[in-house]
């Protein structure tokens, strides 16, 4: 191999075309009166249609008012963090994907500020899942958990997208508020999502840079316990190099 310390090399690597974030805010249909019918499902004895107002006035009055909480969700309820793993294009029953349009992107033409004109194209995203509302008292318990209400918005961007580029969509932040009004004439349930949204245009292109090559470290090991085997010093000035001449 060359002493030298760099060389050219060609190296595959995930280029990004475009960049933005955008906060979004989504809220699923609002569930008003009969819809509310079985909705929840509580931790005592009701009849599975009843109205959670109904609910509400059959719990035992020393607990007290209950929180009302929601998060996101796959569609059977159960928790999902869609920050904890670099979320991408799909976990579970949450995704952010572009909805492919008839004939391709569509090219815009934009002004920037500076006044400079640039082709950009419109790029559609699609944003779904679930959320899942619980009623909590004041010890933290859940006392009530609803089933998973969908939720669905398209969000239209203008990016630099030429063919070939693939969407990646990451969520860098997540509320959920909700608000229950239950009386005996009327109930309404409201949640409302923010989601905060990294988009990115990008391919895998292939370049060429000046390089060093890696090479490994060496390795720590953590945890010996034997100190190596001492041999006693040998005696090289005549054996096994001395011989007598003959």
């Amino acid at each position: 191999m060359s002493h030298k310390e760099t060389e050219r090399v060609c190296i595959k690597a995930r280029k990004v075309y475009d960049w933005v974030t955008r906060q979004v805010q989504v809220s699923p249909k609002s569930i008003c009166n009969s819809d509310l019918e079985g909705i929840f499902a509580c931790d005592w004895e009701h009849e599975e249609d009843a109205n959670i107002a109904d609910l509400l006035c059959e719990i035992d009055p020393k607990i007290g008012p209950l929180a009302v909480e929601c998060y996101l969700s796959d569609d059977h309820g159960r928790k999902i963090d869609v920050m904890a793993a670099h979320h991408h294009r799909h976990h579970k029953g949450f995704i952010c994907k572009e909805i492919e349009q008839p004939g391709g992107r569509q090219s815009v033409d934009v002004e920037l500020p500076d006044g400079t004109e640039i082709e950009l194209q419109r790029v559609k995203v699609l944003i779904k899942g679930f959320v899942t509302v619980q009623l909590v008292d004041a010890q933290g318990r859940v006392r009530c958990c609803s089933k998973a209400l969908p939720f669905a918005t398209v969000q239209t961007f203008l990016l630099c997208a030429p063919d070939g580029t693939e969407l990646d969509c990451h969520v860098t932040y997540f509320e959920c508020d909700s608000n229950l009004i239950a009386t005996d004439e009327f109930s309404q349930l409201d949640v409302t999502l923010a989601l905060c949204l990294d988009i990115q245009m990008e391919a895998d292109v292939k370049l060429e840079v000046e390089a060093k090559i890696c090479r490994p470290r060496e390795e720590i090991i953590e945890g010996l316990i034997c100190p190596p085997k001492q041999f006693p010093e040998q005696c090289p000035e005549i054996f096994p190099a001395h011989r007598r001449p003959r």
